[in-house]
């Protein structure tokens, strides 16, 4: 996940009702804490937008991610004003851009972010690098120049041997490719992207996602992604906003999305989620508290605690062996000690593995040494807590079944 830089957007109390009298009757009821279908019952306006509020960070991917009229869409598309919102502000890089129009409006929408739409939306009568081109055309920039940055940002999304091909002979995949060199072209410090893989085929859409994850590592944007796919949001979130009928419902970390749904609304959607995909090790392993190879039995067992085993670390502070809760209680009742009840065979990973990862090793019933890039001990991980932890969600959302009907 990357690092949180400083603040690039932020909707800051917005509202967005649809409709003849926006900020009439309509919005009194939603200010009152009326709910969107009542609203539209009783006032005939529908609510896109009900106190909006998130900030996203200099380089991060956030994900506004819900079904159908939730408002996601309505939310990125107040980011470069394709919608005028009723109140609130939308902070882009410092500008109230709720504030911007005409002229002004479309140069701060050139010069700060690119968009990438559902559907392709390419020209036809052009060629693949006029289409990535177009937008620095409308600039103004020589043809030389923005040839040389729609092949840079060709090169990026795999395409560039295609640069003169026609639109139509390439793939679905491909013409998305093509949508996403567009927007990199310009090299905009935001990118906007609503729903735009939703219209491929999953082989091809998971394809585009790592080649997104890919090119973020190398250039580092900041990417407001809009998705209704809960799945592809946990997959390339830094963080995810879940949204319904225009209310922010929760936000929070891939992780804390899944295993601390703050509703059964939120429960329910991360029930069929593969947990252990997006449960890293760090969520789940303790403190590594390394024992001592010429302590007691007794007071090795005192230090093993509640854990499976400890592990030695030598004096690098690597792990070099473990001592297993079970071989620590057999050397106790024979007599033995610490250095005859070690073993060598445990396994190690990193804190940034999924427990989808470690499962397999888990199986053995042996702690797990969880190690940092020096190869030194950081943490401890029990084979029995990672059963526990992708448990969690199924418990959760019992609990938020038996709060709904009791």
């Amino acid at each position: 996940m990357a690092a949180a830089g400083e603040e690039i957007i932020r909707l800051e109390h917005v509202y967005k009702i649809f409709g003849p009298q926006p900020n009439g009757r309509a919005f009194d009821l939603v200010k009152s804490g009326m709910g969107k279908d009542e609203v539209l019952q009783r006032a005939g306006h529908v609510v896109g937008l009900n106190d909006v509020n998130f900030t996203i960070h200099q380089g991060e991917i956030f994900v506004v991610m819900g079904l159908s009229g939730s408002g996601k869409s309505t939310a990125i598309r107040t980011v470069n004003k394709l919608h005028d919102i009723t109140s609130g502000h939308v902070w882009v890089d410092g500008t109230d851009v709720q504030t911007l129009d005409g002229k002004e409006l479309q140069a701060f929408r050139r010069e700060k972010m690119g968009m990438v739409f559902q559907h392709f939306a390419l020209f036809p009568h052009r060629n693949v690098i006029d289409n990535v081109g177009y937008g620095l055309k409308v600039q103004k920039v020589p043809k030389d120049e923005r040839d040389a940055a729609s092949l840079k940002a060709l090169s990026l999304v795999g395409l560039e041997p295609y640069a003169q091909n026609a639109t139509q002979e390439l793939s679905g995949g491909m013409q998305q490719r093509v949508g996403l060199a567009r927007a990199l072209a310009s090299d905009p410090d935001i990118l906007l992207m609503d729903e735009a893989f939703s219209a491929l085929d999953p082989l091809i859409r998971r394809q585009m996602q790592d080649e997104m994850m890919e090119i973020q590592n190398e250039l580092h944007k900041t990417i407001l992604f809009i998705t209704h796919d809960l799945n592809e949001a946990l997959r390339i979130g830094d963080r995810v906003c879940i949204m319904k009928d225009g209310i922010v419902i929760q936000i929070g970390t891939p992780e804390e999305i899944l295993t601390k749904p703050a509703t059964g609304y939120v429960a329910e959607f991360v029930q069929d989620v593969d947990q252990g995909r997006v449960i890293e090790v760090r969520e789940i392993m303790v403190p590594a508290n390394p024992i001592d190879v010429a302590m007691t039995i007794g007071d090795a067992l005192k230090a093993i605690a509640d854990r499976s085993g400890a592990f030695i670390v030598d004096d690098a502070g690597k792990p070099s062996a473990v001592l297993t809760l079970a071989d620590a209680v057999r050397a106790s009742t024979q007599g033995g000690d610490v250095a005859s009840a070690l073993r060598d065979d445990f396994d190690r990973t990193s804190p940034s593995a999924t427990l989808n990862e470690v499962y397999a090793s888990a199986g053995r019933g042996v702690p797990i040494a969880v190690v940092n890039d020096a190869g030194e001990l950081v943490g401890n991980l029990d084979p029995h807590a990672i059963m526990e932890e992708m448990g969690r969600v199924e418990g959760l959302i019992n609990m938020f079944e038996r709060e709904v009907f009791m």
